[in-house]
């Protein structure tokens, strides 16, 4: 049975059953925590699914790696690690489903987190993905550039030549500085456009632009939650990341499932009203007292 999705807010709106901007909730780090452990229950709960759809994506990155830099792909593994943090929000989508479906008391399996492309809402996540990809891009060409420019355009085809590059050298050290600064500007970035888009424009619909000012809104009133979970995101990326990007099958989808209930702790839900519809009141008149007491 297909989901059966929420009336979208600007439909709301328009009808004057709720508002059209989102209330933003106060984040303790003990929400961040909660949200990571509602996350891993939904992976142990269907977690062959989350296997299938999240595989992919660390294939794909070094598929991207080689079509960019030829053979020579190490230097390049670090910076596709940090970038699955501006895809991930994007690469979760049927995750976020999935967590949703359970949430209402739904099957959840493989095949309904495919009913994500059944959103009316799949266009404009569709469009904030393609902004992340582009992000995306921008950030491994500046990788490589900075690579380039500290240590030009010799290969490192080898794990000890490359690591003996990286950490015993001044320029290695450059890199080092250099890189994670400039990725951590990429990171805040994305961080403030997605961290709650894709499940507010699933849950109620919204578009592009209000799902990106919503994230921005959950950044500014929770500085530090969301510092937290960037922070959180990164580590979890970077273990998941050892060996060879095998871990992230594990990673993604607890990201993706704990992502989900971080939005409901950080987006009050609309509120729904539970009051009996009314009876349509009959007009009576007066010729037809008494009979009329007893319809």
């Amino acid at each position: 049975m297909a989901t059966s999705y929420p009336v979208p807010v600007t439909t709301q709106m328009q009808s004057g059953a709720g508002s059209a901007t989102p209330v933003i909730r106060h984040l303790e780090l003990s929400d961040l925590h909660d949200a990571l452990r509602l996350g891993w229950e939904d992976f142990k709960a269907v977690p062959s699914h989350a296997i299938i759809l999240c595989l992919i994506y660390p294939v794909l990155g070094i598929v991207l790696a080689r079509l960019a830099m030829g053979y020579s792909v190490l230097p390049m593994l670090f910076p596709l690690a940090a970038g699955f943090a501006l895809l991930g929000p994007f690469a979760a989508l049927g995750l976020y489903e999935l967590s949703y479906r359970r949430e209402l008391g739904q099957d959840a399996s493989a095949w309904h987190a495919t009913h994500v492309l059944r959103s009316p809402s799949f266009g404009a996540m569709l469009g904030l993905g393609t902004l992340l990809l582009a992000i995306f891009v921008v950030w491994i060409a500046t990788a490589q550039a900075i690579y380039i420019s500290t240590f030009g355009n010799a290969a490192a085809s080898e794990i000890p030549d490359f690591v003996s590059r990286v950490l015993t050298t001044s320029e290695g050290w450059h890199l080092i500085v250099v890189g994670c600064g400039v990725g951590f500007l990429f990171a805040v970035v994305a961080l403030c456009m997605s961290i709650v888009s894709f499940p507010l424009m699933l849950d109620r619909h919204a578009g592009v632009t209000d799902a990106m000012v919503t994230s921005m809104r959950v950044v500014a009133k929770n500085p530090v939650p969301a510092a937290a979970w960037g922070l959180i995101v990164a580590a979890l990326l970077v273990l998941g990341s050892i060996p060879f990007f095998l871990g992230l099958a594990i990673v993604i989808p607890l990201l993706g499932h704990a992502t989900w209930h971080l939005y409901r702790k950080a987006v009050e839900p609309v509120p729904t009203s539970h009051e009996p519809p009314a009876v349509p009141k009959v007009r009576r008149y007066a010729a037809d007292f008494p009979s009329s007491l007893f319809r």
